[in-house]
């Protein structure tokens, strides 16, 4: 894949965590301002009931998923105890579209290799720099902390218009999978991203699981 955010190696986890305090208060605290679209998303009924994606087998995971895993353990780890899926009411619904725009208007997109002059890191946008993955994990992180299941909320691996490696976050809730992405503050169904579906992370283990994709990039590296 071609979508990953390159940041700086911090100098200890507390300067780490509070980096991260620091860009999540800023997301939580920016005033919601939304086009039309989102702001409509956000206050309209809950989206129509539709399907989920179908899991294949064991997957390989990203390399620098493996990486941010040692760093992040508590992010990557897997709670069977929690539900496998959201309970979508409208406060909940409210809540994940609002996180979803706020992140992608507070967060600058760059690449990896332009941000941190390496091909793929996965991170927390602690610096408010970060690329696809970025985005993503700051969202699962700012949703986790509101409430929502993270063993609902899995990374996936896509490949995008352009044919490159792109990160979004699935969200299995029981009216079907929906993304979030940084390319758009539309949540969509998983099957009408026009994305192709190849991997994502496993809701029973820290591992990843096939979605049925014929080609796996190896990095996601693009914003």
């Amino acid at each position: 894949m071609r979508c990953a955010v390159a940041m700086r190696r911090k100098a200890g986890r507390g300067l780490r965590t509070a980096a991260l305090a620091t860009v999540a208060g800023a997301v939580l605290a920016s005033p919601l301002s939304m086009p039309a679209q989102a702001l409509g998303q956000t206050y309209a009924a809950l989206p129509p009931v539709t399907g989920a994606a179908e899991i294949g087998g064991p997957a390989k995971p990203i390399i620098a998923w493996v990486s941010f895993c040692r760093s992040y353990a508590e992010e990557c780890a897997v709670d069977t105890s929690e539900p496998a899926r959201i309970a979508l009411t409208p406060a909940v619904w409210s809540s994940i579209v609002a996180v979803n725009r706020k992140v992608n208007r507070s967060v600058e997109a760059m690449t990896d290799m332009d941000h941190l002059h390496v091909p793929d890191r996965w991170d927390l946008a602690e610096d408010g720099i970060g690329d696809c993955e970025d985005f993503q994990l700051l969202k699962r992180h700012l949703l986790a902390r509101a409430g929502l299941p993270r063993r609902a909320m899995r990374m996936t691996v896509v490949i995008d218009e352009k044919g490159e490696g792109h990160a979004v976050l699935t969200l299995l809730t029981d009216r079907g999978d929906l993304i979030l992405d940084n390319k758009t503050s539309a949540v969509l169904p998983w099957h009408q991203t026009g994305y192709t579906f190849i991997k994502r992370e496993s809701q029973d283990a820290v591992a990843w699981v096939s979605l049925g994709g014929l080609t796996s990039p190896a990095t996601t590296a693009n914003r």
